[in-house]
């Protein structure tokens, strides 16, 4: 009778677990059983021992795990199942008479996206295909997987990314690949931090405080995305983590790990790319891309210097669209302004190079340049977004920032 009950109460597991491929199998490693990792190694854990019928074990596992984030509303749930299963057997996952469905399936929900972060790890010696070039600057980035419900933060090593953590997130309530105001979705594409909103500002809902991004770029107003207020933001002081599609578009954290990124993210300079689903690079594939833009950057540059205008136009895309100026327009100028030249020197430092998540071929590059010519010198930070174009990089926009 017993060894039946215990099978039985296996079920609120086997809901998200098996279910979802996800069967842990062989001893958690001390290492990854620590709390200051984040709840997952720990959940992960707790699933195994319920696998095993290691139900008392299970429970003692989920009482350390609710001390540790006491608003874990998944944690509480399954403490509930495995003390309903001492009595009798658990049919599902939340196990509680009249129980709003629909908060159940955020919770498996939950449950299944941070079981999968244990499960399937980034390939090891990759980076994301994304951040082809952090400046000297820039001490990180962040990049986001909607598929995953995951926040990735990068260190910038010398020009390498070097992996730092990874955190659980909520999206949008109607998921990715925001287009218009008021969607409910969340947009992806290349942004970057701009400003910082503390808790006092903002009220309870937004938790620790907040961190807008750069929504729109000027991609999505090219392409009519428009909306505003995309956030990095915390979770409301009762709550440690929201169901993975539960914003208006925001990218939400739970406060601990909001708390535990924003000692690192730097106003106008840390990017946030956000992306259904993160590509990863070998470190040697990585490099390859890497060099074939900034060759291509060195030879728009040279091809500037060197007067050569037709050359230097030829780096400009048949739908390039900058300074509210088309190819045309934009050729007209730069012969004109040519034409007055006898000499030109042009320095571009600090260079960012960072891929666009999507089906497009495309790379916000952003420096500072240097121009000093015989008649004019002027210094600004310029933005171009680069896109391949008959296997070539051409450049589709360019503007100051």
């Amino acid at each position: 009778m017993a060894a039946n009950l215990l099978a039985k109460a296996q079920g609120f597991i086997r809901i998200t677990a098996v279910a979802a491929g996800l069967l842990f199998c062989g001893p958690l490693h001390a290492a990854e059983a620590r709390i200051g990792t984040g709840p997952e190694p720990l959940l992960a854990h707790i699933f195994q021992q319920i696998e095993q019928n290691h139900l008392d074990v299970a429970l003692q596992q989920v009482e350390v795990l609710i001390k540790a984030y006491p608003n874990f509303h998944l944690a509480n749930l399954i403490k509930g199942d495995l003390l309903l299963a001492r009595s009798r057997p658990i049919e599902a996952f939340g196990n509680i008479a009249n129980a709003p469905a629909g908060k159940l399936a955020d919770l498996r929900a939950e449950a299944i996206a941070r079981l999968n972060a244990t499960r399937d790890k980034p390939p090891a010696n990759t980076v994301p295909r994304y951040l082809m070039q952090m400046p000297p600057d820039q001490k990180y980035a962040i990049v986001v997987d909607m598929q995953k419900s995951r926040l990735y933060l990068y260190q910038n090593e010398k020009g390498t990314p070097r992996f730092v953590a990874d955190y659980y997130i909520s999206q949008g309530k109607l998921g990715a690949d925001k287009m218009r105001e008021g969607d409910k979705r969340t947009p992806i594409g290349v942004y970057h931090v701009t400003g910082s909103l503390s808790r006092a500002k903002l009220g309870d809902f937004y938790g620790s405080g907040a961190f807008p991004i750069s929504y729109p770029n000027e991609w999505d107003k090219r392409n009519g995305r428009n909306g505003h207020g995309i956030w990095l933001h915390g979770t409301p002081s009762d709550t440690f983590s929201r169901p993975p599609k539960a914003s208006d578009g925001c990218v939400v954290l739970a406060n601990q790990d909001l708390d535990a990124i924003s000692k690192d993210l730097q106003i106008g300079l840390t990017p946030v790319i956000i992306s259904n689903s993160v590509e990863w690079l070998s470190l040697d594939d990585w490099q390859a891309e890497r060099e074939s833009l900034k060759n291509e950057i060195a030879e728009w540059r040279s091809d500037w210097e060197g007067l050569d205008v037709e050359r230097y136009l030829n780096h400009y895309s048949t739908k390039f669209i900058g300074d509210g100026q088309n190819l045309a327009q934009w050729s007209a100028r730069k012969r004109q302004v040519a034409s007055g030249k006898s000499w030109i020197k042009v320095a571009a430092d600090n260079i960012s190079m960072f891929r666009n998540p999507g089906k497009e071929e495309l790379v916000i590059v952003t420096f500072d340049q240097d121009y000093r010519s015989n008649n004019l010198s002027n210094v600004m930070k310029k933005r171009q977004y680069w896109m391949k174009e008959g296997g070539r990089w051409k450049v589709i926009y360019e503007g100051a920032v």
